[in-house]
């Protein structure tokens, strides 16, 4: 190696320096919330599998042959149901204007709506609230734990995945005892969920893993605190 290049090595090195120590905090902030990585990374590869080639493809086909306004009317019908959950939660969490406002607009949506097709709610002003009891633990203080990615249902953390249990108590599914119809209505629930992600796959950018990894926590960490958190950047 010339002398040239060894002087372009020594100016270049402060900055290598520099650039691996910024880099040291977010290795170890990665290791504090995801220390079941390996374990991660394998459900999730399972997850991806089975979502590329069963989840997405029947997604896009619903998307393909169902009518926009069809479409809407389901989300809709859907996001009324899902209501129940945000009143509860907004209850527990002692929100009395959050829960008059889910209150509001579950009776205007399932009135005047038609059970929640449409989003009468929304018109009338009254914004849909995002609440669930992972939400309601994280509020009154319990921490979130480890990052884990959980068999079919995808990213989550230790809090959140025990929540999952009792916000099924405000859930209409639990109270449906005609399986095929529960079951045909799930499944209709999914893909349209799944459906309405499809836009937001475009964002996605580097190590798909880590991307979803770090959106699910920030995304967690904004709802738990009703959007009061602080920039680390």
């Amino acid at each position: 190696m010339g002398t040239s290049g060894a002087n372009w090595i020594d100016r270049l090195r402060p900055l290598l320096v520099c650039a691996g120590l910024a880099l040291v905090p977010l290795a170890v902030q990665a290791a504090e919330d995801d220390p079941w990585e390996g374990v991660n990374r394998a459900i999730f590869s399972f997850n991806d599998t089975l979502d590329t080639y069963a989840l997405k493809p029947l997604a896009q086909g619903y998307q393909a042959v169902t009518p926009q306004f069809v479409e809407d009317g389901v989300h809709n019908f859907f996001q009324n149901i899902g209501d129940v959950t945000n009143l509860a939660n907004n209850l527990l969490q002692a929100k009395p204007r959050a829960a008059g406002i889910d209150t509001a607009r579950l009776l205007f949506n399932t009135t005047f709506g038609l059970l929640g097709v449409i989003d009468v709610g929304t018109k009338m002003g009254l914004q849909r609230n995002d609440e669930d009891f992972g939400q309601t633990l994280g509020y009154w203080g319990v921490p979130s734990g480890p990052y884990v990615v959980i068999p079919l249902l995808g990213p989550s953390d230790v809090r959140d995945a025990l929540a999952k249990y009792p916000d099924t108590y405000t859930s209409p599914y639990r109270y449906v005892n005609d399986v095929p119809v529960r079951n045909s209505f799930f499944a209709l629930n999914v893909v349209d969920t799944r459906a309405s992600l499809l836009p937001a796959e475009k964002l996605i950018n580097g190590d798909k893993y880590t991307f979803i990894r770090n959106a699910f926590l920030q995304n967690r960490e904004y709802k738990v605190k009703d959007g009061k958190v602080v920039d680390d950047f």
